[in-house]
């Protein structure tokens, strides 16, 4: 087992700060400010949403949809096996380093799509994904390492709440740049909006050092690197014959598939929703984002509490329950009054669920195990299919119905069936 201290201060204030460096790629590249542009910059003089991609003509955002479903799917065929090497040669670190600088550096490389070099600005796209995604398995897979299972909730509500902190300066700092360039010395136009990609870059890669300094390197003193390929694959087949013993564990991995799904597409795609059936200009648009921002921070840690009184079941039952009502009320959303009224909710439950859902499974591993990184991809590959079939649906609802209401609404369907299989769910208290 492990020789290192539990619940160390320097160590575990050092794990959050990789939420703090990362979260810059969710909340600019993902949600704020790279959505908008890619919809501005590839849409044709005339309006027409439609654009050429290896000689498919799609709509603009319906491609941007699947692009993140392949990123998510390529990320869940890869991380299976390096979780299995990493556990067996004690390389997590070396890993999240990997997938850190591979998402920092496409996130850098943004900065040369200017809406022409459409094949380009996708690949870069997929790679920041990548990047972000593959990260957190190993990222993840730390957090019962270096604390007391008692913890796990109230550190991960305080990893996320960082991270939509720092999120929110930097977005706020390169919205001053994009909406008041004269401010930087800068002409108006597209370089404001492609400059704030490379600050999530330099933010991305300069932050994580932090996490790379306390981190441990090898917890568990492995040394062994004979054979790796091979006997990570075994390491991993190890694990996964132990889930399958572990009924209560895969049921709660069963029911996140389900819920995580809706949660990524409303995240995922949010903006675009207010851009395109609202019509909303891009600062309203921005302001929404904030305000999710900044009330998922009260959000983590009010349902980490009271998970704390009520169990980690009751607390993810109630978010998923106002997560139902949220894909109801988008579909009948009006104005701009109503869709901040809607943004408020998305964000009480955003932080809740994204945090109290990566401490329950952690819950849930056995004490006794050392294959975290394993046990983890279980839960990230879960985590990454889910989103495949959460943005593929609403991508394809959009296109066959030609709304986005019908895509929001159809999310539904994903978090109800979530409810119904999380409640059977039974977590030992700690």
């Amino acid at each position: 087992m492990s020789k290192l201290k539990l619940n160390d201060k320097r160590i575990t204030n050092g794990w959050c700060m990789y939420d703090w460096a990362n979260s810059v790629y969710s909340l600019t590249i993902t949600t704020a400010v790279f959505p908008i542009y890619f919809e501005s910059v590839t849409t044709s003089d005339d309006g027409s949403k439609l654009v050429a991609f290896l000689g498919w003509q799609l709509p603009n955002t319906v491609l941007y949809s699947y692009a993140l479903s392949l990123s998510f799917l390529l990320t869940a065929m890869m991380l299976p096996l390096l979780t299995g090497i990493a556990d067996y040669t004690g390389k997590k670190k070396t890993f999240l380093k990997f997938f850190a600088y591979l998402g920092a550096s496409a996130c850098a490389a943004m900065f040369f799509f200017e809406g022409s070099n459409i094949e380009f600005g996708i690949l870069m796209v997929i790679l920041a994904s990548i990047g972000y995604s593959g990260g957190l398995v190993f990222y993840d897979a730390y957090l019962p390492e270096i604390v007391t299972a008692d913890r796990f909730d109230q550190l991960s509500a305080k990893g996320y709440s960082l991270g939509y902190i720092g999120s929110v300066i930097l977005l706020i700092l390169n919205l001053l740049m994009i909406q008041e360039p004269g401010m930087f010395g800068l002409q108006e136009g597209s370089l404001p909006a492609r400059i704030s990609f490379l600050t999530v870059a330099i933010w991305w890669a300069g932050f994580a050092q932090i996490t790379f300094a306390r981190l441990p390197t090898n917890p568990f003193n492995k040394t062994k690197t004979d054979h790796w390929f091979k006997k990570g694959y075994r390491e991993l087949k190890a694990v996964y014959g132990q889930i399958k013993e572990l009924p209560n564990l895969k049921r709660y991995v069963l029911a996140y598939f389900f819920f995580n799904a809706g949660v990524q597409a409303v995240m995922y795609l949010a903006s675009l929703f207010g851009a395109k059936e609202l019509q909303l200009p891009t600062d309203a648009l921005i302001k929404i984002v904030l305000i999710i921002q900044l009330v998922a921070i009260g959000g983590a840690y009010l349902f980490a509490n009271i998970s704390k009184r009520r169990g980690n079941i009751y607390s993810l039952m109630v978010m998923i329950i106002i997560w139902v009502a949220v894909c109801v009320m988008a579909f009948f959303v009006a104005n701009e009054g109503q869709f901040y009224g809607l943004a408020i909710m998305v964000g009480l439950i955003m932080g809740g669920i994204q945090s109290l859902s990566r401490s329950t499974y952690s819950k849930l591993i056995p004490g006794h195990t050392e294959d975290h990184a394993s046990f983890f991809s279980f839960y990230d590959v879960t985590f990454n299919v889910s989103i495949v079939v959460g943005t593929l649906a609403y991508g394809t609802i959009e296109w066959l119905t030609g709304s986005m209401r019908y895509s929001a609404l159809g999310l539904s369907f994903f978090f109800i069936v979530g409810l119904l299989l999380v409640r059977k769910v039974k977590v030992k208290a700690v």
